[in-house]
């Protein structure tokens, strides 16, 4: 069975899966990282969304062969780390605001958050309502409104 390489939350593992096994299952069902959830398989409902590079993807859309050993793929569990903390600003404002409802999407939700800042922020602005609007995370429970605001709070203390 293929051997894959990559970082994981701050640390380098190997992992034995066939190349076609989407990532996702990978860290779920292999490595027990069970931050992201299942929910479409297609990329869909993001509630699987983690950071590959800083970057936010969907790990249910890439097969474990596209990920390269010096690849740094951040789950929600390894998020509080990339500042230092029990938990990242943006997890605090979730908390504050009191987001979740089942808080099965809430791990993609805050990890899709954190992308978008970090990247308004690196053309150096302020999150708006259009970068808001182009959130596609589904929420079963309808709690938009509370992202939002809480997308807002994090955005203030990352």
């Amino acid at each position: 069975m293929p051997s894959h390489t990559f970082k994981l939350n701050g640390e380098q593992i190997t992992v034995e899966a066939e190349d076609d096994v989407r990532l996702l299952w990978v860290l779920r069902d292999l490595l027990g990282v069970t931050g992201p959830k299942y929910g479409c398989g297609l990329g869909v409902c993001q509630a699987c969304t983690s950071h590959i590079n800083g970057k936010a993807f969907n790990p249910c859309s890439v097969p474990v062969s596209k990920i390269a050993p010096d690849d740094e793929v951040t789950t929600i569990e390894g998020l509080p780390a990339t500042v230092g903390k029990d938990l990242h600003p943006m997890q605090e404002a979730w908390l504050d605001l009191d987001v979740a409802q089942c808080g099965y999407c809430q791990p993609g939700q805050i990890m899709t958050a954190v992308a978008k800042v970090r990247r308004a922020a690196e053309d150096g602005r302020d999150i708006t309502d259009a970068d808001l609007d182009e959130i596609r995370n589904i929420c079963r429970c309808g709690t938009y409104t509370r992202i939002r605001e809480a997308i807002r709070a994090g955005a203030k203390n990352m």
